[in-house]
């Protein structure tokens, strides 16, 4: 057998903080192989990134390699001085980061970024052209004159895996490259890597908490714990039969296509990840673990093959692989209530919104018309820019929309944030997507608890306290979180602080803005969970915009798809994965990497960007796109809406009867069952 291309032995990595050391990473093993993709997951602060990072001797100022060994083809890294490792970065290892805006030099146009990559690594600069091809970029000779601020985050993603492609790289080290990417670009940016690895033979270690990602295109992987390597084998060995209990929660944290809040809650992982630096010295997992034995807390466990391909470090895997045991928890069915009859709390109708800009005047949303009632969700869906957040945005008064009007409970609310009193500002609430920036970093979390309760109920100060104590305990967070500051919180304590913000008015309607997309898998099945749970307990109304498709059809009781500032169609959450579908609903399905890879999709691919919401187009806005395009009646003429006996209601010149003959359901199973 051919040596791998990177083994790792017995690796240990460290960080200095002041006068303390820091362990974040212990006795790894891991070995990757010439053309193989290597998923890398695991919850924040189990030491992915480290790893990542120490597999290419890119380790901060801080951190060090305090045992083991890199093997990188017969050389050992961990030994090589960083002149050495400077002629293997590019040339030999490539690198993509999270987030690209970060990573270009905003004052370089994008080519000759490129080229000076092309110089470095000893190509023809000529090539620019040809590279920005290979990376379907369709106007490239325009793209290359372009600066970084003026592409989309996609464009800009593709711009660096394009230069770090350029040195023809043995590996790839991807550290979340598609995180904050919509699902369409997405799927774009993994067709690339595919294509190019099956071209140049690249390994790739990528690093994600997206299970759906990690399905669909990796080889192998691995799990990271509390810097532990927890478990590693082949990707549908590790999706069929999980052997540690941590992988196994890390799956059920994930909510699958088609599964409802209204019938199974999302099981997720109790507790926290240790610190950085805590010492343990039996299994890491066993606060955390339902299957926890005397033995677990007593000794640390071995990392044992239970087949030659795989390996998994937990006491336990022998009668987890027999079924004796399962690491799954009982399934909680979803608390239920008795239905209440629905009143109409939300109703817009033919908003617009408009900004000003250099260009002209972009249309973020254009005539969109939805509504909300009590106790129920609406999800909204779209790429980037279909203007999701602009709709929410005006709602909730921080934009001032140019027509159309919001009724809140009946009664029309004034355009403007400042014309709007006490008793609506109470009623209506909004969970932003980063609670850094929701929560004042100077206020404790009472503080900030106490505030709605004060201005917007009128509770007395005195009172209030106990009040802050009954949110907390609401979001399931012990009452002296009170006297904490939001740097002393974890990314998904400062959301639940912010959940229990939103609820402290008491509202009516509840907008929430990607509230979930920026944390782990675990973390994401606790705050649904939350969500759902208090949605039911007060019977709130609640707007959820997302571009995670499962998400949304998960906590969602209706759906409306957004397309450059418009609606496409609307659904009810349990018909949205059943034919048929508008085009754009359809283009959108079959794009969500589904976190099962015994799960088989119809694949369309939208070719071409999103059009300017500046310069949109004539008659159907999605024709320029469409892959069922008709002709001229698709560019001249507005498409009706069409309604199914189900409930959806599409907007599209196809008729339905020919939909239902030309489309199929975009999920196959294969192996395994729908959930």
């Amino acid at each position: 057998m051919a040596s791998p291309l990177l083994q790792l032995q017995q690796l240990a990595v460290s960080y200095k903080v002041g006068r303390r050391t820091l362990d974040a990473l212990r006795d790894v093993d891991l070995s990757i192989d010439a053309g193989q993709t290597y998923g890398l997951v695991g919850e924040s602060g189990s030491g992915k990134s480290t790893l990542a990072l120490a597999a290419m001797r890119y380790l901060p100022a801080n951190g060090f390699i305090r045992s083991g060994s890199i093997m990188f083809g017969d050389k050992d890294l961990a030994k090589l001085s960083p002149e050495e490792m400077r002629a293997r970065w590019g040339r030999q290892i490539g690198f993509v980061p999270q987030n690209p805006a970060t990573a270009l030099n905003p004052s370089v146009r994008v080519g000759d970024q490129i080229r000076e990559a092309l110089r470095l690594y000893s190509r023809d600069e000529s090539d620019v052209m040809e590279i920005l091809k290979q990376m379907r970029i369709a106007d490239p000779a325009r793209v290359a004159r372009q600066y970084p601020h003026q592409l989309s985050g996609g464009m800009q993603q593709r711009m660096l895996i394009s230069m770090a492609l350029s040195g023809n790289p043995h590996l790839l080290v991807l550290d979340e490259p598609t995180t904050a990417l919509d699902v369409t670009t997405e799927a774009a940016i993994l067709d690339l890597l595919r294509g190019a690895q099956q071209m140049l033979n690249t390994a790739m270690l990528y690093v994600t908490h997206n299970l759906g990602v990690v399905a669909t295109l990796t080889d192998r992987v691995a799990v990271l714990y509390a810097g532990e390597l927890a478990e590693d084998a082949p990707t549908k060995e590790l999706f069929r039969q999980p052997l540690h209990p941590y992988t196994r929660g890390l799956l059920d944290s994930v909510p699958r296509l088609g599964q409802r809040k209204d019938v199974n809650r999302l099981r997720g992982i109790v507790g926290q990840i240790p610190a950085l630096g805590e010492t343990i010295d039996a299994c890491v997992f066993a606060p955390r673990c339902p299957l926890a034995i005397e033995i677990c807390w007593q000794k640390r466990p071995t990392l044992d093959a239970p087949t030659p391909d795989r390996t998994v470090r937990c006491h336990r895997w022998p009668e987890i692989m027999a079924g004796d045991i399962s690491p799954s928890r009982a399934v909680e069915k979803s608390s239920q209530v008795t239905k209440q009859a629905a009143n109409q709390v939300l109703q817009v109708d033919g908003l617009q919104v408009a900004y000003k800009m250099p260009g002209g005047t972009l249309q973020a949303v254009r005539g969109v018309d939805v509504q909300a009632t009590s106790g129920r969700t609406l999800g909204v869906v779209g790429e980037s820019g279909s203007g999701k957040s602009s709709l929410a945005r005006a709602v909730i008064g921080l934009v001032e929309p140019s027509e159309g009007k919001i009724d809140l409970l009946g009664i029309q609310l004034p355009k403007r944030l400042t014309r709007r009193n006490r008793v609506v500002l109470s009623h209506l609430q909004m969970v932003f997507q980063n609670p850094e920036e929701a929560l004042n970093p100077h206020l404790t979390v009472g503080e900030s608890l106490s505030r709605p309760l004060i201005t917007l109920r009128g509770v007395k100060p005195a009172d209030a306290k106990a009040q802050v104590g009954e949110l907390l305990a609401a979001v399931r967070l012990p009452a002296d979180y009170a006297d904490r500051l939001p740097s002393q919180l974890s990314g998904g304590e400062k959301q639940r602080v912010a959940i229990a913000r939103a609820f402290a008015s008491q509202p009516e309607l509840l907008l929430a803005d990607e509230p979930v997309s920026a944390l782990d898998v675990s973390v994401q099945a606790a705050i649904l969970n939350l969500l759902a749970d208090l949605q039911i307990e007060h019977q709130t109304s609640m707007l959820f915009i997302a571009h995670d498709i499962a998400v949304v059809g998960y906590l969602a009781d209706e759906i409306a798809v957004m397309y450059l500032g418009q609606i496409m169609q609307t659904s009810p959450a349990e018909t949205i994965f059943d034919a048929p579908y508008h085009p754009y609903t359809e283009a959108l399905l079959s794009s969500v990497p589904p976190p099962d890879p015994f799960v088989k999709q119809e694949r369309i691919r939208l070719e071409g960007e999103l059009p300017s919401a500046v310069n949109p187009p004539n008659g159907c806005p999605f024709h320029t796109r469409c892959p069922r395009f008709l002709g001229d009646i698709c560019v001249e003429q507005k498409p009706p809406w069409r309604e199914t006996e189900d409930g959806k209601r599409i907007f599209c010149h196809i008729p339905l009867e020919d939909l239902l003959r030309d489309q199929t359901d975009v999920l196959q199973f294969e192996g395994a069952k729908k959930s």
